[in-house]
């Protein structure tokens, strides 16, 4: 029996596929339990639907993200912070302090898709990267400079 994958199974497929399966093991698990539904002709199509609709919103989502990725390789972000003898911060900047740095720039960026490999600790020019998508990482110019 033909099945289409609502949810994905382990060691069968992921959501979305048309898989192959024994009679049995549709009726009596995958259909009751919501995993899967029959493959008609009517699902099939609302399925075809379903995935075209699917592709143009991550388009949509893919093509915002790379403009997004454009304005911040752009701009420098600039962010103060108090230093002593050598340039040595006190204390660090952190993901967070980019966050509200970008915040307030414009960009609403979550700390959590800033990739800090640790904390910087001396002022200077440093390259940040900043996963906006998946597939899509911006580099961004981070300007850390002495406060007065």
């Amino acid at each position: 029996m033909k099945v289409i994958l609502k949810e994905d199974v382990k060691n069968l497929g992921m959501m979305g596929e048309i898989v192959n399966v024994k009679d049995g093991y549709a009726r009596n698990y995958l259909i009751p339990k919501g995993l899967a539904i029959e493959a008609n002709p009517r699902n099939i199509k609302q399925l075809e639907h379903h995935k075209r609709i699917i592709e143009s919103k991550v388009k949509k989502l893919k093509n915002a993200a790379q403009s997004i990725a454009e304005k911040l390789s752009q701009k420098p972000v600039i962010i103060k912070a108090k230093a002593g003898e050598e340039d040595k911060l006190f204390g660090s900047v952190t993901s967070l302090d980019i966050e509200k740095a970008l915040k307030e720039m414009g960009f609403d960026i979550d700390k959590k898709r800033i990739q800090l490999s640790e904390p910087i600790k001396r002022l200077g020019e440093y390259n940040v990267k900043v996963k906006i998508h998946p597939e899509i990482t911006a580099d961004v110019n981070l300007h850390v400079v002495k406060e007065e």
